[in-house]
Formats: structure tokens, C-alpha cells, sequence
């Protein structure tokens, strides 16, 4: 369930780096009352860092950071056309020179319709997909994120939006075809 790490250069109150590495222990579980539980019966071993998934312990340390004031990667090149491009390790989404962040279900969901644009996705495999668990199929749950989704590819001016097919499900639709960025 956990892990230990060290990091030769971490600093242990952010303000300077250290010399001598230390401990920090990462635990991985999709419970959030697990997560309480971890934080308080391991309060003040070691730093501590608790992620529900896999996923977005990847996207925590997929990229070191750089020196103090230098950027870590250079910033992916703003696409000239209105395609939606979708930074992973970000956890962004861009079109053109808007930029708007994602939380780790509206990059789930997006990332899934984006697979196969044009597939009908039903509400039941949308949710198995997204939130990870099986038999608990909620439409509500689905609907609501579709609609914050919605939401914010309105607000990047893209062409792309999430439609309802009646009677089946969703699917991303959009004048050009999305671009995923990965690490």
C-alpha cells in the first residue's frame, strides 16, 4: 500500500534543499477514509503523501523539478489551428492560447471519449472507465462531470463538445481530431 522514497536535493520545509536525503512515504489507496486513517496513525514519522490511484501519482512525480526559477520542461508550442490538445502530465486542457486545468475525472472522461471519437460511449462504460468502479453505475455522477466538461470546452473555444445520443450515450464530437500530449 505504501512506499518509501528519497530525494537527494528535497527540501523538507520548501525553503532550501537539503544535503542529506530523508524519508517520504507514499501510500496509494482509493478510500478516502483509508487515507484518513493512514494520516493519522502515521502523523509525524515522515512526510507523507496520499493518492487515491496509480494515475495521479504518476502525474505528481512524472516530471522532476528543475532548479529554483527555471522551468521544468519547456512549455508544448500552442497549436496554430482550434484543435483541442490534452496535456496529460498536466492534467490540462488548450486550444489556441487558452488553458483551462482538469480535475483527475473531467482527464479521465475526456481522455476516454477522446480513444475513439466517434464511438457511442453508454453511461454504464463511461462510469466503469472513469471512476474505476464496477456495478456502481451511476448516471447522475456521469452527467454531472459531462456537464462541468461541457462547461469548460465552451469556455477554451474549441469546436469539441460532449453530446448526448438519446437512448445510448455520449460522445465527443468535434470538427478536428484531439491531440493527447504525454511525457
Amino acid at each position: 500500500m505504501g512506499a518509501v522514497a528519497e530525494d537527494d536535493e528535497a527540501a523538507v520545509d520548501g525553503s532550501e534543499p537539503v544535503d542529506e536525503p530523508f524519508p517520504l512515504l507514499i501510500a496509494v489507496t482509493s478510500s478516502p477514509t483509508e487515507r484518513i486513517r493512514l494520516a493519522e496513525r502515521l502523523e509525524g514519522i515522515a512526510p507523507l503523501l496520499l493518492v487515491a490511484d496509480l494515475d495521479e501519482l504518476r502525474r505528481l512525480i512524472a516530471t522532476p523539478p528543475g532548479p529554483a526559477g527555471a522551468p521544468s520542461q519547456p512549455a508544448p508550442a500552442a497549436p496554430t489551428d482550434s484543435a483541442l490538445v490534452i496535456d496529460s502530465p498536466r492534467s490540462t486542457a488548450r486550444c489556441q492560447d487558452r488553458e483551462v486545468d482538469l480535475t483527475r475525472l473531467e482527464h479521465d472522461l475526456l481522455i476516454c471519449l477522446t480513444t475513439e471519437p466517434i464511438r457511442v460511449w453508454s453511461y454504464a462504460e463511461l462510469h466503469r472507465s472513469v471512476w474505476r468502479d464496477e456495478g456502481r453505475e451511476r448516471k447522475a455522477d456521469v452527467q454531472s462531470l459531462v456537464k462541468r466538461l461541457r462547461r469548460k470546452l465552451h469556455d477554451l473555444g474549441t469546436g469539441a463538445t460532449i453530446e448526448a445520443v438519446r437512448g445510448v450515450g455520449l460522445r465527443l464530437t468535434d470538427r478536428q481530431e484531439p491531440r493527447i500530449g504525454r511525457a
